[in-house]
């Protein structure tokens, strides 16, 4: 099954971009995703093909019009009922990784790009199966490149798209923690060395290691996700005690 993705932008040529080189691009090439573009502005209501208006109340910038993103939207409901939409915007649930492997799994996803000021509140009202999504507590000029970087990340667990099954496992956020840190050839460099007990051919020390150091650079370095970690181990032990008690009776 071909993964599908349809973008709804005002900028059609920046699809595939980089998403036509590397892994992604031979994805394409053999037929695992395709990538189709929808110009919003064929969707204008007037002669002049406006797609923007003043914000209601006055203000800076332009606001994408309700009227014309529910005519890009339906069209795009059309072509792929089954796909979820994504809208992206700054004021969105950030995206996570859980969230990128259910989308990879499906048939496929729409994206609806922002521009301006952001979207006519109304478009989210009228139809709620919009997501919004972000990628950080960033803005960007436009919508464009947070969709690149969320197929991106749905493109490569495409079954066949990496080379080995467990390469998008073992990195970051698959167990809710940060991956642990990479070492390779040459084993010194500038008077470092890679640690010695993934030179000690002993696999279950290195992953007690790997571990250890995953845990390590979370706690660390993303202690919103350690937390988030530990609170699942509780929950989970705790689950496992109960369960255990009810087995005694």
């Amino acid at each position: 099954m071909t993964f599908a993705a349809t973008i709804l932008t005002l900028y059609p040529e920046m699809f595939p971009g980089p998403l036509g080189a590397s892994l992604a691009g031979k994805a394409m090439a053999e037929g695992k995703w395709s990538c189709d573009t929808v110009q919003i502005r064929d969707f204008a209501l007037d002669k002049h093909n406006n797609v923007d208006s003043p914000p209601a109340g006055g203000g800076a910038g332009m606001v994408l019009k309700c009227d014309v993103l529910g005519g890009a939207v339906d069209h795009a409901i059309q072509q792929q009922p089954s796909a979820p939409i994504l809208a992206m915007t700054p004021r969105g649930k950030p995206i996570t990784q859980a969230r990128i492997r259910e989308m990879a799994a499906g048939p496929g996803v729409t994206l609806l790009c922002g521009r301006f000021e952001g979207f006519d509140e109304r478009i989210f009202e009228a139809r709620p199966q919009i997501e919004q999504v972000s990628l950080a507590d960033i803005v960007l000029s436009g919508g464009e490149m947070a969709a690149l970087t969320i197929l991106d990340a749905c493109i490569r667990l495409l079954p066949g798209v990496m080379g080995a099954p467990s390469s998008g496992a073992e990195e970051s956020f698959e167990e809710g923690l940060l991956e642990y840190p990479h070492y390779t050839r040459p084993q010194e460099w500038e008077g470092r060395t890679i640690p010695e007990v993934l030179r000690s051919g002993d696999h279950a020390k290195i992953a007690a290691w790997r571990k250890a150091m995953s845990e390590d650079h979370t706690r660390l370095r993303r202690p919103d996700l350690w937390e988030r970690h530990e609170d699942a181990r509780v929950q989970s032990a705790s689950g496992a005690r109960r369960k255990e008690k009810d087995t005694d009776q």
